[in-house]
């Protein structure tokens, strides 16, 4: 491990840590569901799907919807995201995190977001030099099943006691625990804290300056 630093692997989630994207991707799911005449989920239940692997999250938040329309249903969804992707930006402070985090450790990225759209989202953002290595869901088990996370250990030669997740979801901390390996809640993301607090994280944050202050003293 580098200096003092308890952790020497950072594993971020992507949409709600370090991009504001969870209200977004939730009024899409909505948008998708109504254009297709099925029953629209509430924000609530749209929201408590991000970071899911595509499929999972279609069987929880439109139960209505059948595997013959999931393609349908995909590309209205993209179109929906994609007209509002621009608007979606870094919460604040978290260029400046990531850029100083990479000079000290090893930073990784474990996603419900498709191979394809992670590496335009790196691209646009210009955050993909800072990251040795990242996972998505349509190229593993998604979470919260542990292989992200497994398998980024594996490919970077770490071990679990130095491995820290970051994430806004409960998808998020059931990995990291599945993968036995610790993880600071975000609660500026897609969940509420008091179901991410269930988890018992290491710490449960409210903005990327608290991130960055228990990184800096206990991480």
């Amino acid at each position: 491990m580098t200096g003092a630093h308890r952790y020497s692997l950072l594993v971020f989630d992507w949409d709600g840590t370090i991009i504001d994207s969870a209200s977004s991707i939730a009024e899409c799911i909505r948008d998708a569901a109504a254009d297709l005449a099925l029953e629209v989920p509430t924000v609530e239940q749209a929201r408590h799907v991000i970071g899911l692997g595509l499929h999972d999250a279609l069987r929880s938040a439109v139960p209505g919807l059948t595997a013959e329309r999931y393609p349908e249903f995909v590309a209205r969804y993209r179109h929906h995201f994609l007209a509002r992707e621009d608007a979606m930006g870094l919460f604040p402070g978290m260029r400046e995190l990531i850029q100083n985090l990479a000079v000290e450790r090893t930073l990784g990225i474990a996603t419900g977001k498709s191979r394809r759209g992670l590496d335009r989202a790196l691209d646009e953002t210009r955050l993909k030099p800072y990251f040795r290595a990242s996972r998505c869901a349509d190229e593993t088990q998604p979470k919260p099943h542990p292989a992200m996370l497994q398998e980024l250990m594996a490919e970077l030669g770490m071990t679990e006691k130095g491995v820290l997740m970051i994430g806004d979801t409960s998808h998020d901390l059931e990995m990291a625990r599945a993968a036995g390996v610790d993880a600071v809640a975000v609660t500026y993301g897609a969940h509420p804290a008091e179901g991410l607090l269930s988890y018992s994280p290491r710490a449960c944050v409210s903005s990327v300056n608290e991130l960055k202050q228990w990184l800096a003293q206990s991480g």
